[in-house]
């Protein structure tokens, strides 16, 4: 009976108990005649300053409209860690300014993603060298067809065993998904004759989903998206916490 009463008690800090799935996301851009300084510096900041919850992941940006920077990525971590963080400290932030910031220019962007368990078919954590990101924007009251737009592209990534993870936008400008693909066998994923082997979006789509719903598919895209665009980035473990 005791330990009834104690689940009891327990149970609504069981329900309340936060996921560690929250990215803090960054992205800084080198000045261009001074990438080795700047990369020299970031190292040199993440071994001193970021370990254990708050360590980095930093990858370089290869394609797309922010080819040169650099997105820096903490956690994941609960929502209540960041609240709870408190003051980075003096020489936290003084190594930041004075080592870091006389290397980048002022561009920049620094976003909160949180990781859809439920849209992504590989782990938070089943990280890979290389990744593509697109970025997939939609437009004011489409959130719920969005999702289910995702949820039929779920079905494509599964049938053709591809490892997608699925980030949603938190107070990080406009509302949008970051869909994540990991090529955890390498960029030989994206050959021209693999591609070919997979068909068209018609064809995949059909092959995973059925022949019924495509032109509906299509119809609800063109509605629900305002704006897309993707990128390549690679891991560099030089620059991230050990």
């Amino acid at each position: 009976m005791r330990k009834i009463v104690l689940a009891l008690f327990l149970f609504p800090f069981i329900g309340f108990a936060q996921t560690r799935n929250v990215l803090s996301v960054q992205r800084v851009f080198p000045k261009v005649d001074k990438v080795a300084e700047f990369e020299k510096a970031l190292a040199n900041h993440a071994q001193k300053f970021h370990s254990g919850t708050w360590k980095w992941r930093v990858y370089q940006v290869e394609s797309g409209p922010d080819f040169g920077g650099f997105m820096i990525i903490e956690g994941p971590n609960t929502w209540d860690e960041f609240d709870h963080r408190g003051d980075l400290g003096a020489d936290h932030m003084g190594d930041w300014n004075k080592s870091i910031a006389p290397f980048i220019i002022q561009q920049g962007s620094s976003d909160y993603l949180a990781f859809n368990e439920q849209l992504s078919n590989v782990a938070l954590t089943d990280y890979s060298k290389w990744i593509s990101i697109n970025h997939i924007f939609y437009n004011p009251g489409y959130a719920s067809a969005t999702e289910d737009i995702v949820v039929l592209l779920k079905k494509i990534w599964i049938n053709e065993k591809e490892a997608v993870a699925v980030y949603n936008a938190n107070s990080s400008g406009e509302p949008q998904y970051a869909i994540v693909t990991r090529y955890k066998q390498g960029l030989k994923e994206k050959d021209a004759g693999t591609m070919l082997l997979r068909g068209n979006m018609k064809d995949r789509f059909i092959k995973a989903n059925g022949a019924d719903g495509y032109t509906d598919f299509l119809e609800q895209y063109r509605k629900a998206i305002s704006k897309q665009w993707s990128e390549l980035l690679s891991f560099r473990e030089d620059l991230s916490s050990k």
